[in-house]
């Protein structure tokens, strides 16, 4: 995020790195392939009610190997920001469901790459084995950036069980206490806009968490995706997404919520404009962040909603 605008007001990933570092460190997005408990049978098929893998995910058919998407990372983030350090982002499905012999050939695939300094391993709460913990801690007791991203989307198991989810509070809980104790940095996603919530849901996640303790935050709007359940519930009338103003709104109390020593690694996230279906704000990803700005500097501390 450019100097002088967000970053002012939120702790942001990219500023945390830089003081960490001295440089900038950027992510780049990587598909290792994996699968779903909530897609391969396991725990269902259907996966999540919203999920369509391909709205964050550049290579979704038949992905190169890791260094050869680190190095279309590298060309494309070089271009944009001159950064020339980086952290593999295994980001697609769930990047812990595998044996341990499996990841451990992934991840050193990236980390062998010399201007890749880390990993952000991306996944769900109910599929992180304690093996998975322990080779992630080794690296980075080896001095490794290392982070979980544990997607939770929200606190409350009504909730979860209305989209699918396939797993419940619980099962974070368990996890992120377990990441926490050998050391390893969890980055927690949260989504506004899921069917049935409202702000009282959203501050009530967010209060749960950080209660709970976390290192990093990432807030998505729900987006409407081709090829979902939501896309027919969205098309029968049955689901209507947040507003601009609602999202920029409720993001700007979380973040007065949140610490200022929790990181913020994203405030929003839209998905490719070939399957975006709804909201369309979602697609213009800096000008909601220039209104979360505004909002933060023109009510930076604002007394909290109930």
């Amino acid at each position: 995020m450019p100097r002088g605008v967000l970053s002012d007001v939120v702790n942001t990933f990219g500023q945390a790195m830089l003081r960490r570092y001295g440089e900038r460190v950027h992510k780049l997005a990587i598909n290792a392939d994996f699968t779903c408990p909530n897609r391969d049978g396991s725990k269902g098929i259907g996966g999540c009610s919203f999920c369509n893998n391909a709205s964050f995910n550049p290579t979704a058919r038949r992905p190169p190997p890791v260094a050869a998407q680190i190095e279309a990372g590298r060309r494309v983030i070089r271009r944009r920001t001159g950064a020339r350090k980086y952290l593999a982002y295994f980001q697609a499905y769930s990047n812990t469901y595998a044996e341990q012999a499996v990841l451990r050939r992934l991840y050193d695939a990236a980390l062998a790459e010399a201007d890749v300094i880390g990993l952000s391993v991306g996944t769900r709460p109910d599929c992180v084995e304690d093996a998975a913990l322990d080779l992630l801690a080794a690296y980075r007791d080896a001095g490794h950036e290392i982070w979980l991203e544990l997607g939770l989307q929200s606190a409350f198991d009504d909730t979860l069980a209305r989209v699918n989810r396939g797993h419940g509070f619980a099962a974070y809980r368990d996890t992120l206490r377990r990441a926490r104790a050998r050391g390893i940095p969890v980055c927690t996603h949260l989504i506004l806009g899921l069917p049935g919530e409202g702000p009282r849901h959203w501050h009530e996640s967010l209060a749960r968490v950080l209660e709970l303790g976390v290192d990093g935050l990432k807030l998505h709007p729900l987006h409407v995706v081709k090829h979902t359940r939501l896309a027919i519930a969205w098309r029968r009338g049955e689901y209507r997404p947040l507003t601009r103003e609602t999202y920029v709104a409720a993001v700007a109390e979380l973040v007065r919520r949140t610490p200022a020593s929790v990181i913020f690694h994203r405030l929003t996230g839209t998905a490719r404009p070939d399957i975006l279906l709804a909201p369309a704000w979602c697609s213009r990803k800096w000008a909601v962040l220039n209104a979360i700005h505004a909002q933060l500097v023109a009510e930076p501390c604002r007394a909290a909603a109930g």
